[in-house]
């Protein structure tokens, strides 16, 4: 069943010859909307003749043009299968890209079949036509009328009616009789739309950098009033498939070779130590070996923009998602505006490379979690829990965000006393107080201060007062001691042979007065400056206290800034003042009136001072902490990072398209752009995979996958330039945060919300249901175990319930879309709460419940299976059939037609297959065909039986037994 059913998109995913458009998608004002194709028509036929004489036909037709270059036929589409008629009409039309010339001389030949099976596997050759795209444009009603020849070339085949189509309003009734009204003149290559005008795609700036080569598929069906509504798919190809990978690889070499640099500046360390650090380093010098030749071979491809699924276990494709694609389906209806319905469509985030063989992450995590103690145990290191280990990395990750951002604020602020400006001074003060502030909070943490006597006790000369017990006592002190900050014990208690010290050596820092004198250091000898190297002295036992002095020293420098420019204003303002002469002349005295730079600038330098040294005792620290978690992890740990880089970057590709897409068509939606600023917007990522064999450490891959998008932000930024390749999104980040810049023009950039502008971060809120439904589902949910697709859903179902809740409080819901369907997103949630707690057997409404919801809620689609094809496809044509019964009112009796002409299957011309550009060979073969479907169901369901029986027969003599 899974190779029977294709629509559009996944039939042709890979026919990227016929249909390349470098330019995708074109603007209409500023909502991206399709570029409508240059020409469109539909096609019937009368008085058909079949070979038997009381047979009536099974008609296609088969679209090709003549290659004005190469002077061949090029197949261009193909319609569906009308059964048992003579005078057949086709629903699926024909549009021709733009790349096609379509001048007056360009000809189309139309091929008639009679298909003797459902299998399209047999098929006679009726008739054939040519006509000029010429002919057609200078018909009267743009239609015409053409005698079918047959194979001896006598005209007794029948007729073909071919006539041009318009997305506008259509109110004929007669099926037989769809005629346009588009007058020569008006622009006759390209069709006319009833609310977005064509724009030429040079002068359209946010298409090429993200979408490209789209494929369309057109058709017609009748609404229950009996009038028609023209249909449009357009599939495309996204070019971030490849370039965040690529941006995320380039973050992740040299993320680890800061890592490694971090590690060689913890200075000596004792045997012991320097040898665990060495073999980190070996582990990350691999990693980062590998990623670098990963990158290396991504650069040698060109012009490519997908993964097709037959490469889903390359090597060098690993951290590239599978069949990345968007489809829209826009709608014209009568006296309407156009509507149009987005979708993702990709292959599960999954590690297909690494294989399944013992789970997906979130197994291996967790098995990984529980044994890491008895690592520490062995490597004779501190077992630092996740949550220790993601506040040292969120520690690292604060510090060099905010001391940047402090030094320039320090140097603006003797900027604006150079410049005498009271005004400056307050407004830059303000801002460096606000940022030394959430320094100072950030170090306020008792990891900090408990990795920092880790790090003096494992370094050589630590005097230890258990030095003289036995490497049998000493090994008790090993294990789980990060818990210290809840038992207040030294973490170096873990380490071996070591005790936490007691000796106290004093070191404060005194304002004495804020003229700008010197700022001292009290030290055990006199009165020193502090210097970077003096946080943990070698060969004295550490003083516990110290670090709590040192990070304040941070504030009382800042009270120091803070108290100079009170008095410097205070200052002013009584220069501006009557005063006696006296108090005028110790003033005078006291201060010159030009030297507000000279009287601020030792504190200001005492202050960056002090944030330099707190950073990098923090920072030693916290590298110290990673060091014993990574120490812990050898081999495992680096193994799962590598299996989570990749995932992730299959994942985040993902969202950034969806992402992008989804801004690119709320552009002047004021409601959208307010929800987006001020809430987020969800992505509801909709997963067909089984819970049985390999898919379920896919499954388990992906979730993970999804889950840590949270730790990503999207920021909307003004491109350099109007040029293309300026609009591409850019990654920077770390691995425990990542923003995504979106770049816009200038003009287009202009129109948003300041706080956008001004790059506040914007959240996107991943949310991931799973529902199998393939006969391996069948088989897991008879004989197997299905706990983690209800875990998943449950989980998800409480996150998108509490992102509702918090948009309903922020928002007003008059913002969001509005459908024909009224039923209410708090209804919609309390019915998917039912269904996920409801044990029923491949429950698909609740995907159908989450994904109208997701739509309600102006949130990103995304539909997955295995490889992006069959059952996401199955699952795409299905909602966008139930999208125009619901919203559009498509007639009951053309339901399961228009379900069938999407799922269609092309002829074997058209049949989607992708070609290698290197090796020149056909790599990918995807047919896809509605008549296969009765047939694959046969074959499942008596795979099926078969499988029940042995497994009967097998329990049955378990029993015996």
């Amino acid at each position: 069943m899974e190779d029977g059913i294709q629509h559009l998109g996944h039939c042709m995913v890979d026919m990227k010859e016929l249909s390349a458009n470098p330019e995708g998608l074109i603007a209409a004002g500023v909502i991206l909307t399709p570029k409508l194709p240059q020409v469109e028509f539909s096609l019937a036929c009368n008085d058909l003749v079949a070979s038997g004489r009381d047979r009536k036909p099974n008609a296609l037709v088969q679209v090709a043009v003549i290659d004005p270059h190469k002077q061949h036929l090029v197949s261009q589409a193909c319609t569906e299968v009308v059964e048992a008629n003579k005078d057949p009409l086709f629903l699926t039309g024909v549009t021709f890209p733009s790349e096609y010339p379509a001048s007056p001389e360009t000809l189309v030949k139309l091929t008639v079949y009679d298909s003797k099976d459902k299998s399209q596997e047999s098929s006679n050759f009726l008739g054939s036509a040519t006509f000029s795209v010429g002919d057609l444009l200078r018909a009267k009603d743009e239609r015409l009328t053409l005698s079918l020849r047959s194979s001896d070339g006598v005209c007794a085949a029948g007729t073909v009616l071919v006539s041009r189509l318009k997305m506008g309003e259509m109110e004929e009734v007669d099926v037989d009789h769809i005629t346009s009204d588009i007058p020569p003149q008006k622009c006759p290559l390209v069709c006319d739309s009833a609310s977005h005008a064509c724009v030429d795609r040079e002068n359209n700036p946010l298409t090429g950098p993200v979408f490209k080569n789209p494929v369309c598929k057109v058709y017609r069906f009748q609404t229950m009033d009996s009038k028609w509504m023209l249909v449009r798919e357009q599939m495309e190809e996204c070019t971030l498939s490849f370039s965040i990978p690529r941006q995320l690889l380039s973050l992740y070499i040299q993320e680890d070779m800061n890592r490694v640099q971090d590690l060689r500046e913890l200075g000596e360390l004792s045997p012991h130590w320097d040898n665990l650090r060495k073999e980190v380093m070996a582990r990350y010098g691999g990693i980062i070996s590998s990623y670098q030749e990963t990158l290396a071979e991504l650069d040698k491809i060109t012009g490519r923009s997908f993964k097709p699924s037959c490469c889903k276990a390359q090597k060098s494709l690993e951290f590239i998602p599978i069949n990345l694609h968007t489809q829209r389906m826009r709608v014209t209806c009568p006296r309407k505006t156009d509507a149009f319905y987005d979708i993702v469509t990709v292959g599960a985030p999954a590690a297909h490379f690494q294989g399944f063989k013992c789970g997906g992450l979130q197994r291996l995590l967790s098995r990984y979690e529980a044994e890491k103690k008895s690592f520490s145990t062995a490597y004779q290191c501190i077992y630092y829990s996740p949550e220790h280990t993601a506040k040292a990395q969120e520690v690292l990750s604060t510090m060099s965000l905010l001391q940047p951002l402090i030094t320039s604020s320090a140097d603006q602020l003797l900027q604006a006393a150079q410049e005498r400006s009271s005004t400056g001074l307050k407004d830059v003060l303000k801002n460096l107080s606000d940022k030394t502030e959430q320094f100072v909070h950030t170090l306020k943490d008792e990891l900090v201060k408990s990795a920092l006597l880790a790090l003096h006790a494992a370094q050589p000369g630590y005097v230890s007062k258990n030095q003289k017990q036995t490497p049998a006592q000493a090994g008790q002190h090993q294990g789980h001691i990060h818990q210290c900050s809840d038992q207040n014990q030294s973490p170096v208690q873990g380490l071996p042979g070591h005790s936490p010290a007691t000796s106290v050596t004093e070191s404060t820092v005194m304002c004495n007065n804020v003229d700008g004198s010197q700022t001292t250091t009290k030290g055990e000898g006199g009165t020193l400056p502090l210097k970077h190297q003096d946080s943990i002295p070698h060969h004295k036992e550490y003083d516990e206290e110290e670090w709590d002095r040192v990070w304040a020293n941070v504030a009382k420098c800042l009270n120091c800034v803070i108290a100079m420019v009170d008095k410097l204003q205070e200052e002013d303002n009584n220069r501006q003042e009557p005063v006696p002469e006296q108090q005028l002349a110790d003033v005078i005295t006291s201060h010159n009136s030009g030297d507000w730079k000279e009287q601020l600038c030792p504190l200001v330098t005492r202050l960056k001072d002090c944030v330099m040294e707190v950073a990098e005792k923090a920072k030693r620290a916290m590298t110290f902490v990673l060091l014993q978690e990574a120490a812990c992890s050898i081999p495992q740990g680096f193994l799962l990072q590598q299996r989570r880089d990749v995932v992730f970057s299959q994942a985040l590709a993902a969202l950034a398209c969806g992402f992008v897409m989804r801004l690119y068509a709320g552009m002047e939606d004021k409601g959208f752009l307010r929800q987006l600023q001020l809430v987020g917007l969800v992505a509801q990522f909709e997963s067909l995979l089984s819970t049985y064999s390999e898919e379920i450490g896919m499954l388990e891959d992906m979730e993970v996958g999804i889950s840590d998008l949270q730790r990503v932000v999207f920021k909307i930024t003004e491109a350099k330039t109007d040029d293309l390749s300026d609009l591409q999104p850019l990654v920077c980040g770390r691995r425990d945060h990542f923003t995504v810049e979106v770049p816009l023009p200038r003009l287009v950039f202009q129109t948003l919300p300041e706080e956008i502008k001004e790059g506040k971060p914007l959240q996107v809120f991943p949310v991931l249901f799973n529902v199998g439904i393939n006969e391996q589902q069948t088989i897991a949910e008879r004989f197997g175990d299905i706990s983690l697709q209800e875990r998943i859903n449950q989980k998800n179902f409480e996150m998108l319930e509490a992102y509702f809740k918090s948009l309903s409080e922020k928002v007003p819901l008059e913002c969001l879309p509005c459908f024909q369907t009224q039923t209410d997103v708090k209804e919609l949630l309390e019915t998917l709460g039912q269904n996920v707690v409801t044990k029923k057997r491949k429950n698909v409404e609740i995907l159908w419940i989450a994904g109208s919801i997701c739509r309600r809620l102006n949130g990103i689609r995304f539909t997955s299976c295995k490889s992006a094809k069959d059952r996401t496809s199955m699952s795409v044509t299905l909602e966008q059939c139930a999208l125009l019964r619901d919203e559009h009112q498509l007639s009951k009796d053309f339901f399961i037609r228009a379900l069938d002409c999407m799922r269609s299957r092309l002829t074997q011309g058209d049949i989607g297959q992708w070609e290698d550009p290197e090796a020149g060979a056909v790599t990918e073969n995807k047919p896809a065909s509605r008549h296969f479907y009765p047939i694959a169901l046969l074959l499942v369901s008596s795979h099926l039986l078969v499988v029940w029986l042995i497994l009967s027969l097998v329990f049955l003599l378990a029993k015996y037994q």
